[in-house]
């Protein structure tokens, strides 16, 4: 199940066993979508245990303090984007992403200087490590749009939460901008190589049919086709 935590931002509340995972928390102000959310799968807010963050942008930590104090939920974050998650900003500058749409959305929603309501982080992720949470995350450290960003390999689901590695906006594109093109192209063949059946992006709408097929055409087989507009997917 996923909850629209704003346009264009989602996160992913997962169900299993008597634990809930949250997987990103969307901008500030709006955890109310994730305790709105909740009851909907017959849960109450003290079983959201775990709240995994895929990279320490504005759009996926905004409202992680305000959920962590709520529910005291374990949280889980790649080293290199700890200390901004737990300052709470400012952010790492990004380059827009190559395409018109990068110039534009990057300028409109990422604001470098911006601040959010820090939040400790708990756990360190590392790559390659199998988080034994609901069933088992796989850690997977993705590069590029941020330096920090990792995807989520959800094993029981066979689902994938890409973060910002790329988006489904207008169709399978890029994020909005870059701290390194070069790490991001690099973390796209990676996610191109994987075997999954459904994939969610931090920004878009999921791909729950033929997906791993949808990345590899993408990204897999020519390096260079990363380098065009949005294709729909």
């Amino acid at each position: 199940m996923f909850a629209r935590l704003r346009l264009l931002a989602i996160a992913f509340l997962i169900e299993r066993d008597d634990d809930l995972t949250l997987v990103d928390a969307g901008y500030p102000a709006k955890e109310a979508a994730v305790f709105e959310a909740v009851p909907l799968l017959g849960r109450s807010p003290n079983q959201l245990k775990h709240l995994i963050f895929t990279h320490a942008h504005p759009d996926h930590i905004g409202s992680a303090a305000a959920i962590v104090r709520q529910t005291g939920a374990r949280a889980y974050m790649h080293p290199f984007d700890i200390p901004i998650a737990e300052s709470g900003g400012p952010f790492r500058s990004l380059t827009p992403a190559p395409g018109l749409l990068g110039r534009v959305m990057c300028k409109v929603f990422f604001h470098p200087n911006g601040r959010v309501d820090p939040v400790v982080i708990d756990q360190p992720l590392t790559n390659g490590e199998i988080l034994p949470i609901a069933g088992g995350f796989e850690v997977i450290h993705t590069a590029g749009h941020c330096a920090g960003q990792v995807a989520l390999l959800w094993r029981p689901g066979r689902m994938l939460c890409a973060g910002d590695v790329c988006i489904n906006v207008m169709g399978l594109g890029d994020a909005f901008g870059f701290e390194s093109l070069e790490e991001g192209r690099a973390s796209q063949r990676k996610l191109a190589i994987l075997s999954f059946e459904a994939v969610g992006f931090g920004h878009g709408a999921p791909i729950a049919r033929d997906v791993s097929r949808h990345l590899r055409n993408k990204y897999g087989k020519n390096p260079e086709a990363v380098h065009q507009e949005p294709s729909a997917a």
